[in-house]
């Protein structure tokens, strides 16, 4: 079960770092000016290619997060697993709406703002701090 688990926390660190960097790179295409093509296709690239690491991190994260909640019992009818549970969906949606907002970047249809971007830049790191303060306090 220890290797399962540390597994998990490597998979589910690195699928964070993707999700707090990815963002980033979507404020500066949001600040590319007007005419700057290839600027704004290398920070597509570099998106997309971030993006599809991402998601590829993210499957054994909670691959490895089921194992150990179904196969192991880890949390099982606890009140932390609960909200912890519900903060994973939260960022399988998180994750999702970077998908989409790729896709809208892309074809030129998004019209939110860097600052809105930056905002969003900040979410997967709150929900990161929720996550370890239940896992590790057991608050519930």
């Amino acid at each position: 079960m220890l290797w399962v688990k540390a597994f998990h926390i490597v998979f589910v660190a690195s699928w964070f770092a993707g999700l707090f960097y990815l963002p980033r790179i979507y404020v500066n295409l949001a600040m590319v000016p007007p005419g700057s093509t290839a600027e704004r296709e290398r920070l597509l690239l570099m998106a997309r290619k971030l993006l599809r690491f991402t998601t590829l991190l993210a499957v054994p994260a909670v691959a490895l997060g089921l194992w150990l909640y179904l196969g192991y019992g880890i949390g099982r009818g606890a009140g932390w697993m609960h909200a912890k549970l519900a903060l994973v969906v939260l960022v399988i949606g998180y994750h999702h709406a970077c998908a989409v907002l790729l896709r809208q970047l892309a074809a030129g249809t998004s019209r939110r703002s860097h600052r809105w971007f930056r905002w969003f830049n900040e979410l997967p790191v709150l929900m990161l701090v929720a996550v370890v303060i239940l896992v590790v306090v057991k608050p519930f």
